[in-house]
């Protein structure tokens, strides 16, 4: 495999992991845009757009988009998170070309007032469902708990409100400061042709206009508290849990990760162990995820209401004893072996490298080998996992749980 990289002269970066033994060819647009960008105003925003831009073009209807798409034979999505907006497609190589410019079209929508009155329907309805599924929203609620007006705390989605009073300028204003060619990219794997892939790039996208666009990264200051939120409705009592974790530019990230897999793995893990496999709890688990200038452990615990406050006590003995007494050598062999396995595995697939190659990117703007990433999780030593454990403890968090309970017991 070999990294290439261009930019060209309005600042827009193209970035690729070329391998000549692949069969296909993952492409995407990474636009550095994402719910922590947005004001109170327009929150929800980002998620609206990413919509927006499958509408159709002033060179293509919605129904030639997805038409043209369906020729190439592209598996084709997109995705809106915390951080970014990615748009992407994987097909044959041969079909390089045409699917960079459905997709640097579809970067240029119409963005017409009548799609815009249409879709806001579609998002408040998906909103609606959204908050009708557990958690029932409190995924969201918690980060605001934990994280307080940090942008981190904002819903991808937004709110019914929000959403409901935003404006068609609004969105165009947005659009017209994070959709530059300042802050996108274009990222590839697999059957590159780099070269080509240059050419193509620039004869769509050279002539967009850059925006100096920054974004604010203030320090976050997180709060520990419990929040008990009755749901008569639900049938299980589901418990969230937020701790403070190593951020994306720090590289203790890979003994958090360790640390998340043997703790809280879905399998062979001390939650799994000690409440999923006994039949105790319907799941369990704890995942490292991190983010430019913040990280967090986000933990689960779902089962029987009447046996939530038994379930979460023996969560919390569990995270009290793996904070004095930390874990052994043979467990965090066991967890680099599995992550490693992932990590090979999940790069066999030039989609799943284009993820890979362009999250790099985004947070850090460096590119990662799978060499590189094994190496580094390879090296990883107890000290440095009690060492995080210290700096980054799992005992200190922001807990809400949601269900039938009408309170927490004592």
């Amino acid at each position: 495999m070999k990294f290439r990289s261009h930019t060209l002269d309005n600042g827009l970066e193209i970035v690729a992991e070329c391998n000549d033994t692949a069969h296909s060819v993952g492409l995407g647009f990474f636009v550095r845009t994402g719910a922590r960008d947005e004001t109170d105003e327009v929150a929800g925003v980002s998620h609206f757009l990413e919509h927006m831009v499958f509408k159709g073009t002033p060179r293509r209807s919605a129904d030639d988009v997805n038409r043209e798409f369906d020729e190439l034979g592209a598996h084709y999505n997109a995705f809106t998170s915390e951080e970014n907006t990615v748009y992407y497609a994987s097909v044959l190589p041969e079909y390089q070309e045409g699917v960079i410019d459905i997709l640097a079209d579809i970067m240029r929508p119409s963005l017409r007032e009548e799609d815009f009155d249409m879709e806001k329907k579609v998002i408040i309805e998906e909103i609606q469902m959204y908050a009708d599924q557990p958690p029932f929203g409190m995924d969201d609620k918690i980060k605001e708990l934990h994280y307080g007006l940090h942008p981190l705390a904002r819903s991808v989605l937004g709110t019914e409100f929000t959403v409901g009073e935003l404006a068609v300028e609004q969105m165009r204003d947005y659009f017209e400061s994070r959709y530059a060619s300042d802050n996108l990219f274009v990222a590839a794997a697999g059957k590159v042709d780099f070269d080509a892939l240059v050419k193509q790039v620039e004869s769509r996208c050279g002539q967009w206009k850059p925006a100096l666009t920054v974004r604010d990264l203030p320090p976050y200051h997180s709060h520990s508290s419990f929040q008990c939120v009755a749901r008569p409705a639900s049938t299980q009592q589901y418990v969230l849990q937020l701790a403070d974790a190593p951020a994306a530019e720090d590289d203790r990230r890979f003994a958090a990760k360790l640390l998340a897999t043997m703790f809280g793995d879905d399998s062979g893990s001390r939650l799994y162990w000690e409440l999923v496999d006994p039949g105790i709890v319907e799941s369990a688990s704890t995942g490292h995820y991190e983010y430019q200038g913040a990280g967090m452990y986000f933990s689960w615990l779902s089962c029987a209401p009447k046996d939530a406050a038994e379930n979460y006590s023996r969560m919390s003995e569990l995270q009290g004893v793996a904070q004095q007494q930390g874990f052994t050598e043979q467990e965090l062999h066991q967890a680099k072996s599995k992550v490693k396995a992932r990590v090979v595995l999940g790069s066999e697939r030039p989609r799943n490298r284009l993820f890979n190659v362009g999250g790099n990117w985004l947070q850090r703007r460096e590119y990662r080998s799978v060499a590189d990433d094994l190496k580094a999780l390879e090296a990883v030593t107890i000290n440095e996992i009690e060492q995080v454990l210290t700096d980054f403890p799992l005992t200190r968090h922001t807990t809400v749980t949601i269900g039938p309970l009408e309170s927490w017991p004592t």
